[in-house]
C-alpha cells in the first residue's frame, strides 16, 4: 500500500496556514461491466461512499463534509472531506483513512480503478448540504448567482438562515438579500478573505 502526503502552507500575514490533503492506497482493478449495471440500481456511487464513511466518521469525532468522485484526465478520484471543531490534522485524515480503507476493500463499491484521498474542505469551502449552510450560519460567505439579483452577481455577506433550499444573507449597505440555492453557481465560507 503506497501512501502520499501532501503539505501546502498558505503565508497568513507572518503565520502559516497548513493546508492538506492524505492521499492513500489508489489504484484499484475492480469488477467487470456487470457491476456498473448493479450500481446503477442500488444508488449513486456518492450516496453510497457517504453512508460508509458517516458511521466511522461519527466514531471518531469527526464531521463527513463532502464525498466526490471525479474524473481528472483518465484518471477517477474518491475524495473524502472530513472535518472536526477546531480543524483537522494529518493524523485525522490517517485515523480515517486507514480503516476506510478496509471498509472500501471489503464493500467493494466502485466497480473501476480510482484515487482515495482524504483531506480538510479547506478555506473557501463549497457549501451544498442543509447541514453545511446549517453550520455556518452567521459567518460570512461568497455567493455567485446564475443571473443578476438587485443588478449584481457576486455578493458577500452573512448568512442569516437556511431553509428548504432557499437561505437569506445580510449584505452591507444592501440590507438581507433571500436567494435560492438552484438560482446560485457557488456558494463558499469567505474565511480566506483577508489572506489575498
Amino acid at each position: 500500500m503506497c501512501a502520499i502526503i501532501l503539505l501546502i502552507s498558505i503565508m497568513k500575514g507572518w503565520k502559516f496556514v497548513p493546508v492538506f490533503s492524505f492521499c492513500m492506497g489508489a489504484f484499484m482493478k475492480r469488477g467487470n461491466v456487470l457491476d456498473n449495471v448493479n450500481e446503477k440500481k442500488t444508488g449513486n456511487t456518492v450516496e453510497r461512499i457517504r453512508e460508509l464513511a458517516q458511521p466511522l466518521c461519527e466514531e471518531l469525532g469527526l464531521f463527513l463534509w463532502d464525498v466526490r468522485f471525479e474524473k481528472e484526465g483518465a484518471t477517477w478520484y474518491l475524495r473524502v472531506f472530513i472535518d472536526k471543531d477546531g480543524g483537522i490534522e494529518i493524523t485525522d485524515c490517517e485515523n480515517f483513512s486507514r480503516p476506510f480503507n478496509k471498509i472500501l476493500d471489503e464493500v467493494d463499491p466502485i466497480s473501476q480503478q480510482y484515487v482515495f484521498e482524504v483531506g480538510s474542505p479547506g478555506l473557501g469551502r463549497d457549501l451544498k448540504r442543509p447541514e453545511h449552510f446549517e453550520c455556518c450560519v452567521g459567518d460570512e460567505v461568497r455567493i455567485k448567482t446564475i443571473r443578476p439579483v438587485e443588478d449584481e452577481r457576486d455578493f458577500i455577506g452573512t448568512l442569516v438562515s437556511y431553509e428548504n433550499k432557499e437561505f437569506e444573507i445580510e449584505v452591507a449597505e444592501k440590507g438581507t438579500i433571500k436567494l435560492k440555492l438552484t438560482d446560485c453557481s457557488f456558494v463558499k465560507l469567505y474565511d480566506d478573505g483577508d489572506l489575498f
